[in-house]
């Protein structure tokens, strides 16, 4: 993880929550008192983001002392702890709340992935997320994506060429969406077409798309694609898909399933924090 961009975040969620001061840790706890506290959680699940959670403490105190028990990807059950820490109280009291907002989030949408992940096992396909995303969260979703089991799809508009409906209505086309775009990006980067029925999957074929999306199709229409296909693109089916309806389309052949809902629908793994030793 790129963590000159994540220390942003965290500094970001820090000033967001604190302000100009934790007015009531500042004026209840005196400035040298010390304590130990523990991170648990409270149902089975995969930890994600621990680092992260880790340096919410680090920025707020260099001196607090942080022992990881569980690391990212781990499987946990319920009770385990995952993490120890010590240190200055205040430091502990400022920094909880942000600290358990990462781990908590990071950790559900890892676990909801390792769940999906796991249905799908006995299939050569992979599951991938989108876009669908938090704002300025990106980067800890899909990693927490990646600690689940799962595979990013591109991270912004700026690092994967994907031409979608709208595109090919105000390119006018398929093939002049595609040629067009093949005229100006670099050899190196892929194109993705979105295609909506077989006739559209025939056009991207034919114009040299090198990934196809079946957007909202029925299972059995993507065992057509599949067949029509025949090798020669990738072919990602996406829009609609749930944790029911998953291994069907797994079934068809397809390379690549995207789901929204592994970012945007994840529930936050319940996790608490306690302090269990003052002095």
């Amino acid at each position: 993880m790129n963590w000159m961009q994540i220390d942003r975040i965290i500094r970001q969620a820090l000033i967001e929550d604190i302000g100009h001061r934790d007015i009531t840790t500042d004026n209840l706890i005196p400035p040298d008192h010390q304590s130990q506290g523990v991170f648990y959680v409270k149902q089975e699940g995969v930890v994600a983001g621990i680092q992260v959670a880790e340096r919410v403490f680090q920025l707020l105190d260099p001196e607090i002392d942080f022992t990881v028990l569980k690391d990212d990807g781990e499987l946990v059950l319920e009770g385990e702890e995952i993490a120890r820490i010590s240190g200055r109280t205040r430091t502990l009291l400022t920094g909880e709340r942000v600290s358990l907002n990462f781990l908590q989030h990071m950790s559900g949408i890892a676990t909801k992935t390792y769940d999906l992940v796991d249905r799908v096992r006995h299939f050569p396909v992979k599951i991938v997320d989108t876009r669908k995303t938090v704002p300025g969260l990106r980067i800890l979703e899909k990693y927490a994506v990646r600690v689940g089991g799962g595979h990013n799809h591109r991270f912004g508009l700026f690092d994967g060429v994907l031409i979608k409906d709208n595109h090919i209505r105000a390119a006018g086309g398929i093939a002049e969406a595609v040629h067009t775009i093949k005229r100006n990006i670099s050899h190196l980067t892929r194109v993705e077409v979105e295609v909506e029925n077989l006739e559209q999957l025939r056009e991207a074929l034919a114009a040299g798309a090198d990934v196809i999306l079946l957007d909202n199709m029925d299972p059995e229409i993507m065992k057509e694609a599949v067949r029509i296909n025949g090798g020669r693109a990738i072919l990602e089916a996406s829009g609609g898909i749930t944790q029911d309806t998953l291994v069907e389309v797994a079934k068809t052949g397809v390379d690549l399933i995207s789901m929204g809902a592994l970012t945007h629908s994840a529930m936050a793994l319940d996790i608490s924090f306690d302090i269990i030793r003052l002095r």
